[in-house]
């Protein structure tokens, strides 16, 4: 379902560049309203606490009881948080219209997850991949919209973005169209496989903790992305005298090559496997990391893009083997990944803007850059046809 899955991943990139207005702001609202790093780093908390928090239990509750027009409403939140923002005069303002923002990504990323499930056929990977590089794309768009609509119109800027969100409600209201076929045809299945059921197990103890690694090897993906994506900006503008509009093309060329790694990383994990993407997602940038506080500007500009290939091409794929390693959860798997372990990047964005404020911003980029070697964990998730061989040995069984 090609046309189902262009429409969700063009929705994802709307949504996601609302999403981007926040921290695309921060070099405006840091001088118009006098914020700290630390006060920038809890909206970041504030936005993607909300939205990490709330991705599972939405997740859960769709699983169990599916609702087709969730999507539509949860964008109506988003553009009630825009339009606050748009207005905002202090910081509780603006905290309050972030709530709103993330409770429509909250909404959004488990279903659209699911929809892009529905529409897979088997090529999982691609179809994830086809949905994540919508939301990478509209992250990338974040430099794009500071330079030419931030700096020129300021906070009230985001105004425009009122537009750009009911114009998501409105394509999600013919997708939720086709996914309420959907879900009655999913009900029907899953009726008849509880009906055939020989035996209710536990999950095995390899899986769950196999979950729980995945979530943290995510996480400090996200740590990485969430450090790079909210400060690398004001170290441009500190140590190679950028103007904000100019530090902003380094953020772009982050997203975007990081937009094209997450398109790349789903194919290769359909033929490759998804563990070993997982595992070269954050090892084979490792050592660019590590240099990249040392070089000059053009060096690190190449640096930057090649980093961004190569950390995200696993954003789609941990997903989807999430989903694999727990059949039947997909919303919930989708909340776990992209919600929760996403979403606890915005802990790091709190820490690190505390951490910048209290030694500085060279020396925070130097510990940012040794995050990606904590993808040695990846050892210890079990291979794709491990969870194959589990799946067919639980057979005829539910999972709890």
């Amino acid at each position: 379902m090609y046309s189902i899955l262009f429409i969700i991943g063009l929705t994802h990139l709307l949504n996601d560049s609302l999403q981007a207005v926040v921290p695309a702001m921060f070099p405006i609202l840091e001088r118009s309203l006098g914020l700290t790093f630390t006060q920038l780093g809890l909206i970041t908390f504030t936005l993607n606490m909300v939205a990490s928090v709330m991705q599972p239990v939405v997740g859960m509750y769709t699983d169990r009881r599916p609702f087709a027009y969730a999507l539509p409403i949860g964008l109506l939140s988003s553009m009630f948080g825009m339009l606050g923002l748009a207005f905002a005069p202090n910081l509780p303002t603006i905290l309050i219209s972030v709530v709103l923002i993330g409770l429509g990504s909250a909404v959004f990323h488990p279903e659209g997850s699911r929809i892009a499930y529905l529409a897979a056929g088997n090529k999982r990977g691609l179809a994830q991949s086809i949905y994540q590089v919508g939301g990478n794309s509209g992250q990338a768009l974040a430099p794009v919209i500071t330079a030419l609509v931030l700096v020129p119109m300021g906070q009230f800027g985001a105004i425009w973005f009122v537009a750009v969100a009911f114009i998501a409600v409105l394509f999600l209201t013919y997708i939720s169209r086709w996914y309420a076929q959907q879900i009655h045809i999913f009900k029907q299945n899953n009726k008849k496989k509880k009906q055939t059921a020989k035996t209710k197990v536990k999950l095995p103890k390899l899986i769950r903790n196999s979950v729980i690694v995945l979530i943290f090897v995510v996480f400090a993906r996200s740590l990485y992305h969430s450090a790079i994506s909210n400060y690398y900006a004001f170290y441009a503008i500190q140590e190679y005298g950028a103007s904000i509009a100019e530090s902003q093309i380094f953020i772009f060329v982050f997203l975007v090559t990081g937009a094209v790694g997450t398109f790349v990383g789903g194919p290769l994990a359909d033929r490759f496997g998804k563990r070993v993407i997982i595992m070269l997602s954050l090892l084979a940038p490792a050592p660019l990391t590590i240099l990249l506080p040392y070089v000059g500007p053009y060096v690190a500009m190449i640096l930057v893009g090649v980093i961004g290939i190569l950390i995200l091409s696993s954003f789609s794929v941990a997903v989807v083997y999430a989903q694999e390693m727990v059949p039947g959860k997909i919303g919930t798997m989708s909340g776990l990944i992209v919600g929760l372990a996403f979403g606890m990047g915005a802990v790091g964005s709190v820490f690190f803007g505390s951490l910048i404020d209290s030694i500085g911003l060279t020396q925070t980029m130097v510990i940012v850059s040794f995050l990606p070697l904590l993808g040695l964990l990846t050892f210890l998730l079990p291979s794709d046809d491990k969870i194959r061989e589990i799946n067919r040995k639980l057979g005829g069984s539910t999972l709890d």
